[in-house]
């Protein structure tokens, strides 16, 4: 059984009604990868926007296997303590993250995240030594289009996270770095300029299962 564990912030948690990128990737996977696989984590909730608290479970589809690490506000600085214990309770496999944006916008400068970065592969592969990590750059968001400093952090954060994985890729614990989705556009792949819409959810899958594919043989091209 290979476990894959989505870890990421507001757009891997989603929202109360949504089907999430999470449930993308899972009906590719559960088409193509030829063997056993599953989602895991700590948590399985969506975040309910007006109760301000991850505590819906209204899944546009819920069937599928929902468990995650995500939270609405969360990013490297909030995973990296967290990642060694869900990986070990979870007995993660592969992890998929999708982090920074918060980061950048509220806690730490880009090097400082680029730090968070290298703590939390050390704490994933303290955990299991074997571990895979895809990890998603910073995407487009409507932030970054009228905020020209927040924008050219992103710019700078991306440049030291392929650093980060240039430097800490081993063989036997392998870190891979998604390429973003291909003309993802924050007019018609979110609802807000930042959120994925249901376009913008099957791209960030495709981002992920076409690096895993590309990269280690897993799955199979989106959509085929």
């Amino acid at each position: 059984m290979l476990r894959f564990m989505p870890v990421g912030d507001s757009m891997t948690i989603g929202s109360a009604g949504e089907h999430t990128w999470r449930y993308r990737l899972w009906q590719h996977l559960s088409r193509s990868y030829r063997g056993p696989c599953t989602l895991v984590g700590p948590r399985e909730a969506l975040y309910d926007k007006l109760a301000e608290a991850p505590q819906s479970y209204a899944y546009a589809q819920p069937d599928f296997p929902q468990a995650h690490l995500a939270g609405w506000g969360e990013g490297w600085l909030h995973m990296a303590p967290l990642i060694g214990g869900a990986v070990r309770s979870c007995r993660a496999d592969v992890l998929l993250v999708s982090l920074g944006l918060i980061d950048l916008g509220f806690y730490t400068n880009a090097e400082q995240t680029a730090e968070n970065v290298r703590r939390f592969v050390a704490e994933a592969r303290a955990a299991n030594p074997r571990v895979r990590i895809a990890v998603l750059p910073v995407i487009p968001n409507v932030r970054a289009e009228s905020d020209a400093p927040f924008a050219a952090q992103v710019t700078r954060f991306n440049e030291l996270l392929a650093k980060a994985v240039a430097d800490l890729d081993e063989p036997r614990s392998p870190l891979l770095l998604a390429s973003p989705p291909p003309s993802y556009d924050i007019h018609l792949d979110t609802y807000d300029g930042t959120h994925p819409n249901a376009s913008g959810e099957h791209r960030i899958a495709e981002a992920f299962a076409e690096a895993m594919y590309q990269a280690w043989d897993v799955g199979d091209h989106y959509g085929a």
